[in-house]
Protein backbone atom coordinates (compact mmCIF):
# COMPACT_ATOMS: atom_id res chain seq x y z
CA UNK A 1 0.00 0.00 0.00
CA UNK A 2 2.93 2.31 0.64
CA UNK A 3 4.37 2.03 -2.71
CA UNK A 4 1.07 2.98 -4.27
CA UNK A 5 0.89 5.98 -2.14
CA UNK A 6 3.78 6.86 -2.82
CA UNK A 7 3.64 6.14 -6.64
CA UNK A 8 -0.08 8.05 -6.82
CA UNK A 9 2.09 11.32 -4.96
CA UNK A 10 4.75 11.17 -7.41
CA UNK A 11 2.30 11.44 -10.30
CA UNK A 12 0.03 14.14 -8.60
CA UNK A 13 3.05 16.32 -7.87
CA UNK A 14 3.85 15.83 -11.43
CA UNK A 15 0.46 16.93 -12.93
CA UNK A 16 -0.68 19.21 -10.24
CA UNK A 17 2.56 20.41 -8.65
CA UNK A 18 3.12 20.08 -4.42
CA UNK A 19 -0.10 22.65 -3.26
CA UNK A 20 -2.31 20.69 -5.02
CA UNK A 21 -1.61 17.64 -4.31
CA UNK A 22 -2.85 16.34 -0.95
CA UNK A 23 -3.05 13.56 1.61
CA UNK A 24 -7.00 12.86 0.81
CA UNK A 25 -5.99 12.69 -2.91
CA UNK A 26 -3.67 10.16 -2.63
CA UNK A 27 -6.03 8.12 -0.98
CA UNK A 28 -8.56 8.71 -3.21
CA UNK A 29 -6.28 7.80 -6.15
CA UNK A 30 -5.02 4.29 -4.09
CA UNK A 31 -8.06 3.73 -2.72
CA UNK A 32 -6.42 3.42 0.25
CA UNK A 33 -7.88 3.67 3.59
CA UNK A 34 -7.37 6.78 5.71
CA UNK A 35 -5.25 5.28 8.64
CA UNK A 36 -2.79 3.64 5.78
CA UNK A 37 -1.57 7.49 5.66
CA UNK A 38 -0.62 7.98 9.57
CA UNK A 39 0.88 4.44 9.66
CA UNK A 40 2.83 4.86 6.28
CA UNK A 41 3.92 8.63 6.74
CA UNK A 42 3.74 9.10 10.58
CA UNK A 43 5.58 12.53 10.19
CA UNK A 44 3.07 14.39 7.73
CA UNK A 45 2.92 15.28 3.92
CA UNK A 46 6.60 15.84 3.91
CA UNK A 47 7.70 12.16 3.84
CA UNK A 48 5.35 11.16 1.42
CA UNK A 49 6.66 14.18 -0.41
CA UNK A 50 10.21 13.38 0.03
CA UNK A 51 9.23 9.23 -1.00
CA UNK A 52 7.89 10.81 -4.03
CA UNK A 53 10.51 12.78 -4.88
CA UNK A 54 12.96 9.68 -4.22
CA UNK A 55 10.72 7.61 -6.79
CA UNK A 56 10.98 9.89 -9.45
CA UNK A 57 14.29 10.23 -9.02
CA UNK A 58 15.48 6.27 -9.27
CA UNK A 59 12.74 5.99 -12.35
CA UNK A 60 14.61 8.44 -14.11
CA UNK A 61 17.96 7.16 -13.12
CA UNK A 62 16.69 3.49 -14.20
CA UNK A 63 15.54 4.83 -17.92
CA UNK A 64 18.72 6.70 -18.29
CA UNK A 65 20.66 3.59 -17.49
CA UNK A 66 19.27 1.65 -20.60
CA UNK A 67 21.87 3.77 -22.46
CA UNK A 68 25.09 3.17 -20.38
CA UNK A 69 27.75 2.63 -23.01
CA UNK A 70 26.04 4.26 -25.93
CA UNK A 71 27.56 7.11 -27.51
CA UNK A 72 27.01 11.01 -25.97
CA UNK A 73 25.20 11.84 -28.80
CA UNK A 74 22.51 8.28 -28.14
CA UNK A 75 22.73 9.61 -24.19
CA UNK A 76 21.44 12.83 -24.89
CA UNK A 77 18.35 11.58 -27.62
CA UNK A 78 17.43 9.22 -25.04
CA UNK A 79 17.30 11.53 -22.38
CA UNK A 80 15.39 13.62 -24.62
CA UNK A 81 12.90 11.59 -25.85
CA UNK A 82 11.90 10.75 -22.21
CA UNK A 83 10.62 13.96 -21.74
CA UNK A 84 9.45 14.05 -25.47
CA UNK A 85 7.23 10.91 -24.44
CA UNK A 86 5.88 12.10 -20.82
CA UNK A 87 4.63 15.39 -22.22
CA UNK A 88 3.17 13.49 -25.27
CA UNK A 89 1.79 11.07 -23.22
CA UNK A 90 0.05 13.55 -20.90
CA UNK A 91 -0.97 15.42 -23.24
CA UNK A 92 1.31 18.31 -21.78
CA UNK A 93 0.16 17.89 -18.17
CA UNK A 94 2.88 16.19 -16.42
CA UNK A 95 6.16 17.46 -15.83
CA UNK A 96 9.31 16.93 -13.24
CA UNK A 97 7.95 15.78 -9.37
CA UNK A 98 11.48 16.85 -8.48
CA UNK A 99 10.91 20.30 -10.19
CA UNK A 100 7.44 20.51 -8.97
CA UNK A 101 8.41 20.55 -5.47
CA UNK A 102 11.89 22.50 -5.39
CA UNK A 103 9.97 25.50 -6.95
CA UNK A 104 7.33 25.48 -4.24
CA UNK A 105 8.18 24.06 -1.20
CA UNK A 106 9.10 26.17 2.09
CA UNK A 107 10.68 23.07 3.57
CA UNK A 108 14.73 23.37 3.36
CA UNK A 109 14.67 19.39 4.02
CA UNK A 110 12.69 18.93 0.73
CA UNK A 111 14.69 21.61 -0.66
CA UNK A 112 18.24 19.65 0.01
CA UNK A 113 16.22 16.34 -0.98
CA UNK A 114 15.20 17.78 -4.30
CA UNK A 115 18.71 19.04 -4.93
CA UNK A 116 20.04 15.49 -3.90
CA UNK A 117 17.82 13.67 -6.60
CA UNK A 118 18.93 16.02 -9.21
CA UNK A 119 22.51 16.22 -8.29
CA UNK A 120 22.18 12.32 -8.74
CA UNK A 121 20.97 12.72 -11.93
CA UNK A 122 23.19 15.07 -13.40
CA UNK A 123 26.06 12.76 -11.81
CA UNK A 124 25.09 9.96 -14.08
CA UNK A 125 24.13 11.85 -17.00
CA UNK A 126 27.96 12.93 -17.14
CA UNK A 127 29.42 9.02 -16.41
CA UNK A 128 27.50 8.17 -19.28
CA UNK A 129 28.65 11.71 -21.61
CA UNK A 130 32.10 10.78 -20.34
CA UNK A 131 31.46 6.76 -20.92
CA UNK A 132 30.33 8.27 -24.79
CA UNK A 133 32.87 9.82 -25.64
CA UNK A 134 33.13 13.73 -23.53
CA UNK A 135 35.84 14.68 -21.37
CA UNK A 136 35.17 14.47 -17.57
CA UNK A 137 34.77 18.14 -17.74
CA UNK A 138 32.61 18.98 -20.63
CA UNK A 139 30.83 15.79 -19.55
CA UNK A 140 29.37 17.07 -16.41
CA UNK A 141 28.79 21.06 -17.95
CA UNK A 142 26.57 19.34 -20.75
CA UNK A 143 24.55 17.04 -18.38
CA UNK A 144 23.70 20.07 -16.21
CA UNK A 145 22.84 22.03 -19.56
CA UNK A 146 21.22 19.12 -20.91
CA UNK A 147 18.84 18.46 -17.28
CA UNK A 148 18.51 22.75 -16.90
CA UNK A 149 17.66 23.27 -20.64
CA UNK A 150 15.03 20.17 -20.62
CA UNK A 151 13.26 20.86 -17.60
CA UNK A 152 12.77 24.49 -18.90
CA UNK A 153 11.63 23.61 -22.14
CA UNK A 154 9.02 20.71 -20.38
CA UNK A 155 7.80 23.93 -18.28
CA UNK A 156 7.41 25.94 -21.15
CA UNK A 157 5.53 23.13 -23.35
CA UNK A 158 3.18 22.83 -20.63
CA UNK A 159 2.67 26.04 -20.52
CA UNK A 160 2.13 27.06 -24.03
CA UNK A 161 0.48 23.13 -24.74
CA UNK A 162 2.88 23.20 -27.40
CA UNK A 163 5.51 20.64 -28.04
CA UNK A 164 7.21 23.41 -29.91
CA UNK A 165 9.06 25.03 -27.24
CA UNK A 166 10.45 21.79 -26.59
CA UNK A 167 11.53 20.51 -29.21
CA UNK A 168 13.28 24.29 -30.61
CA UNK A 169 15.33 23.48 -26.75
CA UNK A 170 16.04 19.68 -27.98
CA UNK A 171 17.74 20.68 -31.47
CA UNK A 172 19.93 23.08 -29.90
CA UNK A 173 21.01 20.25 -27.39
CA UNK A 174 21.34 17.83 -30.38
CA UNK A 175 23.59 20.94 -32.35
CA UNK A 176 25.49 21.43 -29.04
CA UNK A 177 26.48 17.27 -28.54
CA UNK A 178 26.83 17.38 -31.85
CA UNK A 179 29.56 19.62 -31.82
CA UNK A 180 31.30 18.78 -28.55
CA UNK A 181 31.92 14.88 -30.15
CA UNK A 182 32.96 16.22 -33.30
CA UNK A 183 35.79 19.41 -32.62
CA UNK A 184 39.08 18.77 -34.15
Amino acid sequence: MRERMVEAAAQLLSRQGLQATSFSEVLEVTGAPRGSVYHHFPEGKDQLVAAAVDLAGTHLLDLIEKKAGASAEEVTEHFLLIWRTILSRSQMKSGCAVLAVTVATDSHALLNHAAAVFRGVRARLAALLEQGGLASGEAAQFAATLVASSEGAVVLSRAEQSMEPFELVAAQLRDQIRRMVTKP
